[in-house]
Order: structure tokens, then C-alpha cells, then sequence
């Protein structure tokens, strides 16, 4: 999940601190090609990967499994409705979204599944 991938770059980030590098090992393999940066999604040798090859890749691998296709956007939304449903708190869904403001994720989210926003209000009621 990207979240987890976030966590592991910080990770080697703090591991790293005054060489501003990570994945360490990586960047000794590389040599001097390396390049430094702070993309999600990186190849081997620290240069980061174009959003576009992304979804072409995704694309393909999802034609390849037989699934239907669908967007990496759509994953994200995916992603954050299941844990609506999962009633996970809001201001967590917002901070894995990376959302500024919790009133964004509230006006995307909610609404998505009227059904949670009806048993969440029972609850209170009981």
C-alpha cells in the first residue's frame, strides 16, 4: 500500500539523516549515477518513476490477471471507502489520504456510503 511504502522511504530517510539518501545500498550498487530525490516510486538507481509508466504498467498487469480495469485513482477511493466502512476514524482516513483538511475527506466520504452514516447515527442513539 502506498502508506506503507511512505512509511519505509521516511524510515530509511531518518536512517540516513545527514546523507539526505535511502536505500543506502542501492545508491553503493548504483555508483555515481545515483540521484537523489524524495519520489514515492524510484528504480534502482534513485531516478523516479513517471506517473504515466505507472498506470500503463497497472494497466497492463490488471489485463494480464483478467480483472476489470479500473484507474489507480480509483484504488485510492476504493481504499478510502473501505475503511469508512470499516469505521475507521475520519481524521485517519484524511492523513492516509494525505488530505489538508479533514472537511475534504468528510465531503468525498461521507456521502459515499449513506448506509455507515445511518448505523454510525443508531449507535448514538442507543
Amino acid at each position: 500500500m502506498l502508506a506503507g511504502q511512505a512509511i519505509q522511504r521516511n524510515i530509511e530517510l531518518l536512517k540516513n539523516p545527514f546523507t539526505g539518501q535511502r536505500r543506502s545500498g542501492a545508491r553503493a550498487r548504483t555508483g555515481p549515477g545515483w540521484r537523489n530525490g524524495r519520489a514515492l516510486f524510484t528504480y534502482a538507481d534513485g531516478r523516479p518513476i513517471r506517473p504515466e509508466y505507472l498506470s500503463h504498467r497497472f494497466r497492463q498487469l490488471t489485463r494480464q490477471l483478467g480483472l476489470p480495469p479500473i484507474r489507480l485513482h480509483d484504488l485510492r477511493h476504493g481504499a478510502a471507502t473501505l475503511a469508512l466502512a470499516s469505521r475507521a476514524d475520519l481524521k485517519i482516513i484524511q492523513q492516509m489520504l494525505g488530505h489538508s483538511s479533514i472537511v475534504t475527506t468528510a465531503d468525498t466520504y461521507t456521502s459515499v456510503l449513506p448506509e455507515t452514516a445511518h448505523e454510525a447515527a443508531q449507535a448514538g442513539h442507543r
